[in-house]
């Protein structure tokens, strides 16, 4: 009866005759998933692996997904500007030099209507009035102009040209002296700061239109005579037949897009918005819908802008069923750039704790179990490594991967290599601590005694003694590798757009009305590196307990 009491009796894992039969792998695992801290990180970490690389794969959009929504924004229709610079019409046949803008201008501003040109041929202007000159051909004539009645005509009306009974053209100046210079003149253009639209946008002007609308406007005249029709002057609108014909007006009008007609209604009703001081005037459009235009003026210049439906990037977008966590500065899927940014920011921890852990285990190995000048060599090195200002490296490398445009792939690959290269230091002079501690022991005397070689002395006897502290140290160094990659891609050092990672995505911060006003677009990414990190340090712990050989079983 007793005896079956004792088999019968219920044994707990503290029992020393259940811990002996463990094997001290068994027992590391048992006291690792005593530790409830622990088991939290490794729920964590598995949930960030299966939402990075399962979500990945579940997630209908991808990285770079650029996502548009239709907006109504405000864009420039057309644009207006007061016309300063004279518009020269040519009459059919002649031919103009090609500083005839020019002076025009400076005799027009200076009164000295007669001017050389850049050839030498001598030109003029005929004086019509408000700002209309005919441009002349000139050659020196010699006349004397007293007494005679078209002259007397042209000084009394304002002008310094006359045609005479025979149809023959001459340009005077110096009005009012005793013999004024008279040159014979030949028309070739018009000059005026005025601007023509046809009502009809096929309707092509005539020379003949030109003069004489805007010397009727210039008189004050009410019609002219001009291609065999008569045409009348309202204002400054010119009619024919009793239709509109043509719209003249101060300000020079361009459309803000390639083959949008200006009507001359539309003209006029914006100068007439702009007279009267107005920001805004409606129109009615092509279906005869109002639409409001809004004025702005920057020293003359005239925009005018209304509201269009337009197909734009959908920019944080707040959180929606097509969107779980809303979108990003360039309109895409902010729960597809975690998955995928989880991906970068896990592999790049894991890659580079894996090449620190193997550089550092075989200097560290090499360096504490020769010693002499073999370890003072290598920890010489290990102190130069040490000396690296590991920021400025960065900021070079950085400079040197944009230089040379280098693709995200590649600087994911150099951001590896660069941080393991530079992180191994730590794990080597651990690895060397444990190792001039653990190869005066009994065990190592006894394999130098059996003749074991140098290889296997280090590497199957050393080595594994030094491994359970090379998982702590490698548990909890992952979490300080994913916090600098993110604080590289935080500063632009690291991944670039438009490959993502938790880093490169907090980059938003930056801005302080995206970090006050869109908090969905940096707060997820900045939890999962806290969490991350958190649970690498928490089975880091887990690990250094599990592994103490004096803790209580």
């Amino acid at each position: 009866m007793e005896n079956t009491n004792v088999e019968n009796k219920e044994m707990t894992l503290d029992d020393a005759a259940r811990v002996k039969v463990l094997s001290p792998g068994m027992m590391v695992f048992k006291r690792f998933i005593r530790n409830k801290l622990a088991i939290v990180g490794m729920v964590i970490i598995v949930f960030m692996f299966l939402f990075s690389f399962v979500g990945g794969l579940l997630c209908p959009y991808s990285q770079s997904q650029v996502f548009y929504t239709t907006d109504k924004i405000l864009k420039d229709y057309a644009g207006a500007t007061t016309i300063d610079q004279y518009q020269i019409q040519q009459k059919e046949g002649a031919e103009l030099p090609s500083d005839i803008y020019s002076k025009t201008l400076i005799a027009a501003s200076t009164g000295k209507y007669v001017f050389e040109t850049r050839k030498g041929d001598v030109m003029g202007l005929g004086n019509v009035g408000d700002g209309v000159y005919v441009i002349y051909s000139l050659q020196s004539v010699n006349m004397l102009l007293r007494k005679n009645a078209d002259y007397d005509a042209a000084v009394a009306a304002g002008e310094n040209f006359f045609t005479d009974s025979k149809g023959d053209t001459y340009l005077f100046q110096d009005t009012g002296a005793a013999n004024p210079d008279v040159y014979g003149a030949t028309e070739l253009g018009v000059a005026a700061m005025k601007s023509f639209t046809a009502y009809d946008k096929n309707t092509k002007f005539s020379y003949d239109f030109y003069r004489g609308a805007l010397v009727a406007m210039a008189n004050g005249e009410n019609s002219f005579e001009a291609d065999g029709k008569t045409y009348t002057v309202d204002g400054e609108v010119v009619s024919a037949d009793g239709a509109e014909y043509a719209f003249v007006s101060d300000l020079n009008f361009n459309a803000a897009n390639a083959g949008v007609f200006i009507s001359p209604a539309y003209k006029n009703a914006a100068m007439e918005a702009v007279e009267a001081g107005q920001s805004s005037f409606t129109f009615a459009d092509e279906n005869g819908e109002e639409v409001e235009y809004v004025i702005e003026n920057k020293n003359g210049q005239y925009t005018f802008r209304k509201y269009q439906e337009t197909r734009v990037i959908d920019t944080y977008a707040r959180p929606s069923k097509e969107h779980w966590v809303g979108t990003d500065a360039n309109g895409m899927d902010l729960l597809a750039r975690l998955m995928y940014g989880g991906r970068i920011s896990l592999l790049i921890g894991f890659v580079v704790i894996f090449i620190e852990v193997f550089i550092g285990m075989i200097m560290g190995g090499i360096a504490g179990f020769f010693g002499g000048w073999v370890d003072n060599l290598i920890m010489r090195f290990v102190d130069v490594v040490y000396c690296i200002p590991t920021m400025p490296l960065y900021l070079i490398l950085g400079s040197i991967m944009d230089y040379y445009q280098a693709s995200a792939t590649t600087r994911i690959y150099m951001l590896c290599v660069i941080m393991a290269v530079i992180g191994w230091v730590g794990i080597a002079r651990i690895v060397r601590g444990q190792i001039l501690s653990l190869r005066e022991q009994e065990f190592m005397v006894a394999a130098e005694a059996t003749g074991i070689s140098t290889y296997r002395r280090i590497f199957k006897h050393l080595i594994p003694n030094v491994v359970p502290q090379l998982i702590v140290f490698a548990s909890m160094g992952l979490g300080d590798v994913i916090l600098a990659e993110a604080t590289l891609s935080f500063l632009g050092l690291g991944i670039k757009y438009p490959a993502a990672s938790w880093g490169s995505i907090i980059n938003a911060v930056n801005d302080s009305y995206v970090m006050s006003n869109y908090v969905f677009v940096w707060l997820p990414a900045g939890l999962f590196i806290l969490l991350t990190v958190l649970a690498f340090n928490f089975i880091g712990d887990g690990l250094r307990d599990a592994f103490d050989p004096k803790m209580k079983r």
